[in-house]
């Protein structure tokens, strides 16, 4: 099995202490265009060994990285959810940061629940994204990768989504009726943007679902729903970054990458799930 970072983790970085649990989350049922996210987490381990240690001026990995077994992704979709929710669970139960490697956007409702159910507390999700994720169902599932926000709305998770370019009237009137707080794509992107104040009662503990689908596809093409007027990347980077600041990252997620023959969008998925790992790092409050 591949490890997140092999290359340069040292054998005390390697322990059971380590901060951050990596989750590789094989997972393709729901996907509506392009196909290959199960590829997603195995490209994303193997690109993930041309990175430097130093990322945005800190190490990480000094904090210590663990890679876990895949999922078994096999079975009814709650049955998926329920075991990534375990997961996660247990990470966030000994002190850890759950980082789940996607595999579609449907795994999201799993591994938040995880870490919803061990905290007990509120939770705010930082969304980049093409898409608002906000069906009720999509194609008859109401675990598409769709429908994943929805999903979440309903269990009483606030939203922050930044990148949405491609939504339908339903998601329109999902985002009024959950008071989603969003900053869509033209907006940013033709403005510049890349920090955004979130609201002053949106929760301290803060879970990151980053699809790649938010990045440009001139810049992410490697993904099955791409949608052009998307973020840059250090754009969808520094709108995160600010969003943890003074917040408490209690886990994360990067999502929607399908590797085609170009190792360079692996390689991007990999450097933005150790960035994220950088502002879980260097943004928090102390715990």
């Amino acid at each position: 099995m591949s490890i997140f970072l092999d290359s340069e983790l040292s054998a005390s970085e390697r322990t059971e202490d380590a901060r951050f649990r990596v989750i590789p989350v094989p997972l393709e049922r729901t996907v509506s265009y392009g196909s290959g996210t199960a590829k997603g987490p195995g490209a994303i381990l193997e690109a993930s060994n041309e990175l430097e240690r130093l990322c945005n001026g800190v190490e990480p990995c000094a904090s210590g990285i663990v890679t876990e077994p895949a999922l078994n992704c096999k079975g009814p979709l709650p049955e998926v959810m329920e075991r990534l929710s375990e997961r996660t669970e247990t990470a966030v139960r000994a002190g850890k940061v759950p980082v789940t490697l996607g595999g579609e956007h449907s795994l999201s409702y799993g591994a938040v629940m995880g870490v919803s159910r061990a905290l007990g507390q509120p939770i705010g999700l930082i969304q980049i994204d093409a898409h608002a994720d906000l069906r009720v169902a999509y194609q008859g599932e109401k675990h598409s990768h769709a429908s994943v926000m929805h999903l979440l709305a309903k269990e009483g998770i606030k939203l922050a989504q930044f990148g949405v370019r491609a939504l339908c009237s339903e998601e329109v009137e999902s985002r009024k009726r959950n008071h989603v707080f969003y900053v869509d794509a033209e907006e940013l992107v033709t403005g510049n943007i890349h920090t955004i104040d979130l609201p002053q009662d949106f929760p301290e503990l803060v879970y990151v679902s980053f699809d790649v689908d938010g990045l440009d596809p001139s810049q992410m093409p490697a993904t099955g729903t791409p949608v052009p007027g998307g973020l840059n990347y250090y754009q969808a980077l520094h709108l995160v970054e600010h969003a943890v600041k003074g917040r408490r990252c209690v886990g994360l997620d990067v999502v929607e990458l399908a590797p085609d023959e170009n190792a360079a969008w692996d390689f991007t998925a990999a450097q933005i799930v150790y960035r994220l790992m950088a502002a879980c790092v260097m943004h928090e409050t102390p715990s």
